[in-house]
């Protein structure tokens, strides 16, 4: 049995996963337009939502979420950081590839129990960060043309502090959720 929050609020059918997987989508789209400009990538709340996201709606509707994210971002829609769609490869693209990972494996582990103690949530997150970051970092080196180091230095470096606070947030967020629930 699953025991992701959305399935805590909203029973299962093909209509309410078909509207928690666009609103996931949506979430992160908004998300995205919280930016910081920032070379190679802008600093965003995207990641985020990533992680609220998997958390809440478990490993394959996040999977999915993140997916219709990219195939909006990539038939056109403005959904990207800076209101930008896919128009061909971009240093984020390795990002938002891990962002379809990421939501994955967080998911996992939540629909194992892992959002109901910050401590476990807290590991998981940062697995998911992790993730993120490994897809990022070949992106970078892949379409920048960066080494290990550099990619590192531009792609993870400026973030971590920021991504640090987005996972305690989270962290803190989703098990008061759950006591909320009770």
């Amino acid at each position: 049995m699953s025991v992701v929050i959305a399935d805590r609020f909203i029973s299962r059918s093909r209509a309410t996963d078909v509207a928690l997987v666009t609103g996931g989508a949506l979430i992160t789209a908004l998300a995205a337009q919280i930016q910081i400009p920032m070379f190679p990538v802008p600093m965003t709340m995207q990641t985020f939502a990533v992680l609220l996201v998997g958390a809440a709606l478990g490993a394959s509707r996040g999977a999915l979420s993140m997916s219709l994210y990219l195939v909006l971002g990539a038939i056109g829609m403005p959904v990207f950081a800076g209101a930008k769609t896919l128009t061909g490869v971009l240093p984020t693209t390795g990002y938002l590839v891990g962002f379809v990972a990421a939501a994955a494996v967080i998911g996992y582990f939540a629909s194992k129990g892992f959002t109901k103690n910050a401590i476990k949530l807290a590991l998981t997150l940062s697995l998911g960060t992790v993730v993120i970051y490994a897809f990022g970092v070949t992106g970078l080196m892949l379409t920048l043309g960066l080494t290990l180091p550099q990619a590192l230095a531009g792609g993870v470096a400026p973030f971590l502090i920021g991504d640090v606070v987005k996972a305690v947030a989270a962290a803190a967020l989703l098990p008061a959720v759950w006591k909320f629930l009770k």
